[in-house]
């Protein structure tokens, strides 16, 4: 089966890789090239088809194994991974690649809850040493001054954002948002149905009536189909005899190829996208957590992690209270009072950024960092502020200002949709009055 390379994704992945291997005078080349992009639209599948069109050998990590039980084993995995490419481009004479896959989800951090590990930190130092030493990589225990051969890493991922800022710096890593345009969608879907004989047109139909969904939509699509036809096989052998039927065959099972029309497709495709939206709209898990919480707010409040060891990032995960919805634990109570004891004046421009934030749907929140981990970006959350009342909002904000009169405050805004950041504004400095940031 032909599939479709997009012109754009091979020119990227084919010029990132062969500058790696070129001497280039007086020019820094970045190791690391992040493709980058929602889920489900290709990013593996595409990096795979430009490999096998050029002819490169590909040693894979996954981000499951960046974390382990022994401190230091993901480090020393990719180490010992880079090295295997450098010794397959000495043997076998051809290019090579060392890819990760979703190495944010192995090595970002994207909230309060998401656990920060020793070897959190030594797979971020490790890439980042061998994207400044591609020739020099040493396994722990030993020592190898010949130089090796240099690698280019390719890593996919859908929010580089939440991985370590040192990392994704432009001297390391050069990235590549990864968002395929109608001809993409029209080319990749085509090479999907290629077997199927649709024709152009019914393609072009079949992307334009599903113009939000992600690539993988449609192969899961043409999969769906199918299911007619193992259904018709289920019937036809019995409920009781498919087990031993299937398993026990003497020879593959092999099943016509069922007409395709674009009639059904755009059935059975709406049919997916409604199940799509009862898996948005159900959200039971929610009413849950609001229920357990009113019945037991000081557990829920007790049951949140405080502690350093989490990541510095406002948690996401919590739903904006609708309107009605009583609100939860981590909340500023709609009649709770001013609290008790000083407080600090936000700034004209801090409470105005405050409001907009609030008026747009985003939630805010805040943190703080001493003067020394100010050089480090080390930043830790405040008290998390589930509201969406300005005044509460800015109650919270000034009581946080108080009570790091010493440090460095910022107002975070973050969109709980897509779990992004859309603001990030110091609003507090050491030495400095509050509110005259």
């Amino acid at each position: 089966m032909d599939y479709y390379i997009s012109p754009r994704f091979l020119d990227k992945l084919a010029v990132h890789i062969t500058k790696n291997y070129l001497n280039l005078d007086g020019v820094r080349v970045p190791l690391i090239l992040g493709v980058h992009g929602r889920k489900g639209e290709g990013k593996t599948f595409q990096c795979d088809l430009v490999y096998e069109q050029m002819g490169i050998e590909v040693v894979h990590i996954s981000g499951g194994e960046l974390e382990s039980p022994d401190a230091g084993d993901p480090a020393r995995l990719i180490r010992l991974r880079y090295r295997e490419a450098a010794e397959l481009v000495r043997v076998r004479g051809v290019m090579a690649v060392l890819m990760i896959n979703d190495l944010d989800a192995g090595a970002g951090r994207f909230d309060a809850m998401t656990q920060y590990t020793v070897n959190t930190q030594l797979v971020n130092n490790t890439l980042m040493n061998i994207a400044d030493n591609p020739t020099n990589v040493q396994l722990p225990g030993s020592y190898d001054d010949k130089p090796i051969q240099r690698v280019p890493i390719i890593v996919t991922g859908n929010d580089f954002a939440t991985l370590y800022e040192p990392l994704v710096r432009d001297g390391r890593m050069e990235k590549f948002y990864w968002q395929p345009d109608r001809r993409d969608r029209i080319g990749i879907v085509g090479g999907i149905f290629a077997p199927d004989n649709l024709g152009a047109a019914a393609i072009e139909q079949l992307v334009d009536t599903f113009p939000q969904q992600a690539v993988d939509f449609y192969g899961a699509l043409r999969a769906r189909i199918y299911d007619e036809q193992v259904r018709d096989f289920i019937h036809s052998v019995g409920i009781q005899k498919v087990s031993s039927r299937v398993v026990n065959a003497a020879e593959p099972l092999h099943f016509p190829q069922p007409q395709f029309s674009l009639e059904h497709l755009l059935e059975v495709g709406q049919q997916m996208v409604n199940e799509q939206r009862h898996l948005q709209e159900m959200r039971l898990a929610d009413q849950y957590n609001r229920a357990l919480r009113e019945r037991s707010p000081a557990k829920t409040a007790a049951a949140m992690p405080t502690d350093n060891f989490y990541r510095a990032y406002e948690a996401t995960a919590a739903p904006v209270p609708a309107p009605g919805d009583a609100p939860t634990t981590m909340s500023v109570p709609p009649s709770a009072p001013t609290p008790a004891g000083p407080t600090a004046a936000l700034s004209t421009e801090t409470v105005r950024h405050v409001q907009s934030l609030l008026q747009q749907g985003y939630r805010i929140s805040t943190e703080h960092v001493d003067q020394r981990r100010f050089r480090t970006n080390s930043w830790q959350s405040c008290a998390t502020i589930n509201t969406q009342n300005p005044d509460e909002a800015i109650a919270a904000l000034e009581q946080c200002l108080v009570s790091f009169p010493d440090e460095y405050v910022r107002l975070i805004g973050v969109d709980p949709k897509n779990r992004q950041r859309v603001l990030e504004e110091i609003i507090q400095r050491p030495g400095e009055p509050a509110g005259a940031v």
